[in-house]
Formats: structure tokens, C-alpha cells, sequence
């Protein structure tokens, strides 16, 4: 049940906010909790079963946490223990395939179905974990603010990935950061609103190329339409996610939570690094801090500083799938994080802006070939064709893929991911800023709500990309 779908926006979003005003505030967190329960019941009744499980094993683990003198052994378990069940659901058919490949038959191959949302909430749970065991935070007693904290269906599909420190305040349904004015309950409104239009609006729209071009073999296209493809993938990609954590923040607000911010305008950053820094915020930001600081982060020595870069990149590459693609995904940008540390930075830093955001989108834009082709192979056969600049096999011309409508949603989506914002500060305020809209930003919050409406019960809309990883 994606937050675009007509299940969500008119049945299920509704009845969870009429349930939840008309409780007393003492039983909210429970409402959350089971309205939370029901809607990954929804995606299938063994992911839900995982879930409750993942969520009662951390819930009395980090009870435990709080009380043991030497920490470190059950941190370790429960660990191991999470990363385990992501590791079955996840990981085994990619791993049976690769022994697989050099010795046949040797073992089965298992692929149970990925339950929504693991990647996320296994996450959530391994971060609440460590921080409990470094005293950073108290363990939480109640079963139900744990419930929301780990599993709230605003961010539990697809993130952003919470830290109890920042939710602990937001818990208590009958405390000061759980209260919701108009103006809080109105911000919510416009978040989700602009989510859904640059989900339904823009993505799906993009979608329609990119599908087209995928379908087809990157050997026989023409390089023009390979290039045409890919771009559109790149912009579907931001618009789809950075859509998604829009409406997460604005559901989150509905209840009186506030969710962290995920994206920075990504594509206006001028290295790699930095672009990983507006990025997935939240999963970037895991890494770092129960990853690569741990592993020595970048007090060591160069060389060793580059190790863990690629170890780090390497482990977010896989976690975004169990396929070599989002591996070698990983590596290139270890890779190229490596290379700007090593000049590359420095050498960029002397050029004007310009070209330092064109490097940055270039390489971008190369490297999620490989991680949005249907596969490795694919991937490969695309930068092939591109920069051989095949003719491909004849009877392919740009219209078979994309109509004026599409390009030209192509094109508004250039200046929507960031640029225009960039230009016009005040409009980049009006989108985000807590007060309530002007007449005129009023107007155009309900032509977008009409316009994505109209998308969502036409049936034209998608899953969130990232509802499979």
C-alpha cells in the first residue's frame, strides 16, 4: 500500500487520523501501533510477524542493555541476530547464486519475498541498540513507544531511518512535542501534498521513459535513447524518493512527529562527497556513525581512511540490493570518495562552481546507469553503447520512447530538483517553511493535490522505488 495509492490517501490515512484524534491521548501510541501493524499486515502477514518479532527481541535487548555491567557480548548477539533475518530475506538467494555460479547445483537456491521495509526498520533497530550500549541514550521501558518509534508507518516503509534520541521527546502522545496546532497540522497537509506531485506528476511520468528503455536490450538502442533513458531514471529516482520522505515528514506531523529531513537538493552538490552528504541523509549519517567512525573513520592514516571509505560504500552499495550491480555501485563510489580525498578535491576546488557541480552530475549520472539497469550486464552494455555512441539496430526513434508531454516533464524536472529553488530563494523558503502558505501558494498546493489526484485514481500510479530495498 504505497502513500500514492487510493487505499492510502482515502481509506486508510483517513481512518487512522479519525481513530487517533477521537482516542483518549493515554491510548494513542497503541492506535499507532496497531493502525502501524496493519499496514505492513497489509504487504503480507509474514513481514508483519517479522517485524513484531524484530521489534519485541530489541525492545527487551536494550532492557537488558541498560541493566548489564559488560554490554558488548549481548550488543553483539543482538546484532548478529538482525543482521541475520535481513541477511535470510535478503541476502541468501543472492549468496546461493554467487556459489552458484562457480560450482553449480551445490547449493539451493532460496528467495523468500522481501518483507516492506526491513532494510529500514533492521537499521533503526541496530542503531537504538548500540546507542543504549554506549550509554548515549536510556532504554525505552514502554512497549508501545517502542512500537512507534521502531515501526510507525510514516517512515517505516522506506525511512528516513529514525534515532531514538531525536523521537524519544515525540513518544509521550501526552507531552508538549506530541501536540499538533493548526499550523503544524497545515504543514503536514502542504509536505504531503508536494510529496505527492513529485511522485505522481513527475516520477511516474519519467517512469514511463525509463521502462521503455529498459525493456529493450542497451545493445541494439541507439546511444541518443540510451542517454534519454537514463537521465530520465536518474530524475525519476530523486523525484520517487525525496517524494516519498515529503509525505512521510507530512504524515508524521499529522500525529504530532516529526521526521528528520532526508534530502538536500542532492543534484546541485559539487563533489561526490558532498552529494552523499545531501543524499539519503539518514542513511548516510548511519554509516558514519556505526560504520565508519567505528572503523577508524578519518583519524588514521590516508591509506587506511580509504579502506574504510570502500568498506563503508561497498556495505551501502549491498544494501540497497542483494545484486553485484548495486556492489560495484557501492565500489565506484568508494572509488571515487577515495580519489577526491587522495587531489581529486583539491584539484576540483580550484575550478569555478560550474564545473565542479557538472563533474559531480556526470558522474552521478554514469554511475546509476549501472545502478538502475535491470542488471550488471545491462548496465555495462549501456555505457558500452554510450560512449561508442552506437547507431543500434534500426526502427528506433526517440518518439517510440518518449512523447512531448514526457520531455517536457523531463526538462521542468531539471529546474524542479533544484536549480529554480537555488535561483529564487524565497521560493525555496515557501516550500518548506512552517507558516501557512500565502493565497497564491495556496492555489498552486491545490492545482498540485487536483493534478496528483488525478494521477493517483487514474491508476497511474507506481511503488516507491525504494520499497524494494
Amino acid at each position: 500500500m504505497a502513500f500514492s495509492s487510493v487505499q492510502f490517501l482515502f481509506v486508510f490515512l483517513p481512518l487512522a487520523l479519525a481513530v487517533y484524534w477521537l482516542c483518549p491521548k493515554r491510548l494513542r501510541n497503541a492506535v499507532l501501533g496497531a493502525f502501524s501493524l496493519l499496514f505492513f499486515a497489509w504487504a503480507g502477514l509474514k513481514g508483519a510477524a517479522i517485524l513484531v518479532l524484530l521489534a519485541g527481541i530489541n525492545w527487551l535487548g536494550g532492557l537488558s542493555l541498560g541493566r548489564l555491567a559488560h554490554k558488548r557480548p549481548l550488543l553483539t548477539v543482538l546484532v548478529l541476530l538482525d543482521l541475520a533475518v535481513l541477511g535470510v530475506f535478503k541476502y541468501a538467494g543472492f549468496a546461493a547464486e554467487t556459489v552458484n555460479a562457480f560450482a553449480p547445483g551445490l547449493v539451493p537456491v532460496l528467495a523468500p519475498a522481501l518483507p516492506l521495509g526491513i532494510s529500514f526498520y533492521v537499521f533503526t533497530a541496530i542503531g537504538y541498540c548500540a546507542d543504549v550500549a554506549v550509554g548515549r541514550i536510556a532504554p525505552e521501558k514502554s512497549p508501545f513507544r517502542f512500537a512507534v518509534f521502531l515501526a510507525f508507518f510514516g517512515h517505516g516503509p522506506s525511512g528516513p531511518i529514525v534515532r531514538y534520541g531525536q523521537q524519544a521527546p515525540q513518544l509521550d502522545p501526552c507531552g508538549q512535542a506530541r501536540c499538533v496546532s493548526a499550523d503544524r497540522f497545515c504543514y503536514g497537509i502542504k509536505r504531503l501534498v508536494l510529496g505527492l506531485a513529485k511522485k505522481a506528476i513527475i516520477a511516474d511520468q519519467l517512469a514511463l521513459i525509463y521502462a521503455k528503455v529498459a525493456a529493450v536490450p542497451a545493445a541494439t538502442l541507439p546511444a541518443p535513447i540510451l542517454v534519454l533513458g537514463y537521465t530520465a531514471y536518474m530524475m525519476q529516482l530523486y523525484f520517487d524518493f525525496s517524494g516519498y520522505s515529503d509525505m512521510a515528514i507530512g504524515i508524521g506531523e499529522f500525529f504530532g512527529i516529526t521526521l528528520p529531513e532526508n534530502f538536500d537538493y542532492p543534484y546541485l552538490a559539487c563533489s561526490v562527497g558532498e552529494y552523499w552528504r545531501r543524499w539519503h541523509i539518514s542513511l548516510s549519517g548511519w554509516f558514519r556513525d556505526y560504520v565508519y567512525i567505528p572503523l577508524g573513520g578519518s583519524r588514521c592514516r590516508l591509506r587506511r581512511t580509504c579502506l574504510n571509505l570502500l568498506i563503508v560504500f561497498t556495505l551501502t552499495g549491498l544494501w540497497h540490493g542483494a545484486a553485484w550491480q548495486y556492489v560495484v555501485f557501492g565500489l565506484l563510489h568508494g572509488v571515487i570518495l577515495c580519489l577526491e580525498r587522495l587531489g581529486l578535491g583539491q584539484l576540483l576546488s580550484q575550478l569555478p562552481k560550474f564545473f565542479r557541480h557538472l563533474y559531480t552530475v556526470v558522474v552521478l549520472w554514469a554511475t546509476l546507469i549501472i545502478f538502475g539497469a535491470p542488471g550488471l550486464r545491462e548496465g555495462l552494455a549501456a555505457w558500452r553503447g554510450i560512449l561508442t555512441w552506437q547507431s543500434g539496430a534500426r526502427g528506433y526513434t526517440l518518439a517510440a520512447f518518449a512523447d512531448t508531454k514526457l520531455l517536457l516533464i523531463l526538462a521542468a524536472s531539471f529546474l524542479l530538483c533544484g536549480p529554480l529553488q537555488a535561483l529564487s530563494p524565497r521560493l525555496k523558503k515557501a516550500l518548506y517553511e512552517r507558516n501557512a502558505p500565502s493565497p497564491a501558494g495556496m492555489v498552486l498546493l491545490l492545482v498540485l493535490l487536483f493534478l496528483g489526484l488525478m494521477r493517483v485514481t487514474a491508476g497511474t500510479y507506481s511503488a516507491f522505488i525504494y520499497f524494494q530495498f
